[in-house]
């Protein structure tokens, strides 16, 4: 048994941030073998953006839960590379909307065919052991669960125990 599988739940914060990193890492391998200039930790704003132009960074915060300004951060670096414009929201000049440019429209393109081998792989993977089939289920168990009740509070809560 390795390391992280005897460790039980001590690590499986640590197991699936090591199985998410594997992913990126293999995707991105996906992206560089077929000549296409883009990063998969770019994937939630290009989808988000592949489904609405026009939208508020904040709203794109809001879709991806994370803040402002971690969103404000990747949408800085994808203008500098030309993929993504932005302009001042007509209805309160203080908000910014986000749109893809040309150069993000014609990566689009390139990159929704991986996209969909990427959904096939991955059910291929998991439909190879009858537990697997069960993995996005669990994880949105998991997220939901500690949504109403945060981990530390529980991680509390055991200890005063």
């Amino acid at each position: 048994m390795s390391f992280y599988a005897s460790l039980g739940y001590l690590v499986f914060g640590s197991r699936l941030r090591r199985l998410s990193e594997y992913f990126l890492m293999e995707v991105n391998k996906v992206y560089e073998q077929s000549g296409i200039a883009f990063d998969a930790s770019w994937f939630p704003v290009f989808y988000i953006l592949s489904q609405q132009q026009n939208i508020p960074l904040i709203d794109i915060a809001e879709q991806l839960e994370v803040s402002h300004s971690a969103v404000s951060q990747l949408i800085t670096g994808l203008k500098k590379k030309g993929l993504v414009k932005t302009a001042p929201c007509p209805d309160d000049g203080r908000r910014q909307l986000v749109m893809l440019s040309k150069k993000g429209e014609e990566l689009l393109q390139q990159v929704q065919p991986v996209w969909a081998a990427i959904t096939e792989a991955m059910k291929e993977l998991t439909d190879e052991h009858k537990q697997s089939r069960l993995l996005l289920e669990a994880v949105s168990q998991v997220e939901s669960a500690v949504q109403e009740t945060p981990l530390s509070m529980r991680i509390l809560a055991s200890m005063k125990n």
